[in-house]
Formats: structure tokens, sequence, C-alpha cells
């Protein structure tokens, strides 16, 4: 029996209008780090943050994974607040379907790679936090528990007192595929970027996800 829906937050609720992860890197994150005496280049932000290589690498090059984090994260909270205030983020017209979800007694969860400030930072931008039952963002005593890892997700099961076998995953991406299946949970795919392989079901929007939740229910 469905009793629970963890949902990914950006690109699955909200979106980032002009969004380029490289610049965003050079023009807002290198000259913050520099500003404290570190050193990283794109190429090796971007494996870590990827979880190609684990988060606690940069400490070969002197540099605490932890501290290093909490930097990226304040500056990606200032730059959220500007383009927020610039409207350049944006929910996507669908979100209005979490109300649907909440009425047919499921528990719902946001779980997202980003700081939990960053993520509320959004949510409630768009007043969305009062869906939630659960909300996670990244946990800076376990760096590598990000998605694809399925740290998270079990961790949103275990606050939502869930089985695996009673929620769902959905997200955009391959990573919250991963995720879910890491930890026992069946993935729904909102192909808004493309069809992710692997995917246990596909869905356009959150609409057509509560008419798959609905059949699933009865």
């Amino acid at each position: 029996m469905l009793r629970g829906i963890i949902f990914d937050v950006d690109e699955t609720l909200v979106y980032y209008e002009g969004y380029d992860h490289k610049r965003w890197f050079e023009e807002w994150v290198r000259p913050e780090l520099e500003g404290h005496g570190i050193r990283l280049d794109y190429e090796l932000y971007s494996k870590t943050a990827r979880l190609e290589l684990p988060r606690t690498y940069v400490k070969k090059f002197g540099i605490d994974p932890v501290e290093l984090w909490k930097i990226i994260d304040a500056v990606n909270n200032r730059y959220r607040k500007k383009m927020l205030a610039e409207g350049k983020i944006k929910a996507f017209p669908d979100v209005s379907a979490l109300k649907e979800l909440k009425k047919l007694g499921l528990k719902l969860a946001a779980v997202s790679n980003a700081s939990l400030e960053n993520t509320l930072l959004v949510l409630r931008a768009f007043d969305l936090r009062k869906y939630f039952d659960v909300i996670l963002g990244k946990d800076y005593s376990n760096l590598d528990g990000v998605k694809p890892s399925p740290y998270l997700i079990e961790k949103a099961l275990k606050e939502l007192e869930l089985p695996p076998d009673e929620a769902l995953v959905v997200g955009d991406s391959s990573n919250d595929v991963l995720a879910a299946h890491g930890a026992g949970v069946k993935a729904v795919n909102v192909v808004r970027f493309g069809k992710v392989d692997g995917a246990d079901y596909h869905v356009k929007n959150l609409w057509e996800l509560v008419e798959l939740v609905e059949s699933m229910i009865r």
C-alpha cells in the first residue's frame, strides 16, 4: 500500500531560468573560495559535486571539506536570493498537484542535495513548505550521502516512518532513480528534460503523477 512520496526539489518542483553550472561556479563560487584562501578549479569541484570523487578528496589539497561546502552553500544562498528577487527561480505550474496528493492522505517529503537552508528558502518562496512532513538537505556529517547515494532517501523513510515498499521517489534525474533504488524504493521520473532510463514509472508532469498514485491506491 502506497503511503508516502519523497520528492526531489530542483528541476522537479522548481527551475532556474538561465542557470549555467560552470558560469555560476566561476562568477560566484571561485571568487568566494579564493577570498578564504581556497583554490579549487571547476573540474575538481564538479567531480566532487557529482560524487565521481568523494567530497573528502579535497583533503589532499589541505582543504577542510565541511568548511568548503559550507562556503559554497552560503554563496548558493546569496545566489538564490538574488535570482528569486529577479524572478528567475520559478515553480513549475503543476506543483499545485501537491495539494491533491495531500488530500489523498499521503505523507510527503522533500529531499535535496542542496543545504537544508537553501532548500527551505526555495520551498517557502513558493508556499510549498506546508505540503511536506519532512524536508532534508545535505548532511554535513556525511557529505557523500547526497544523491545518488541512498542515504537521504533512507533518512526520509525513517522520519516518515515508512518501509521502502510503501513509498515512491519522484525526481527528474538519474541520481534520483539511483538513490531510490539503492534504498529499495520505486522511482518515478518526471520527464521534464528527457526520459531517465531505469525508472519504474515515467510521468510527463505532476498531474500524471496524481493519476498514477490514485491507480496505485485503488
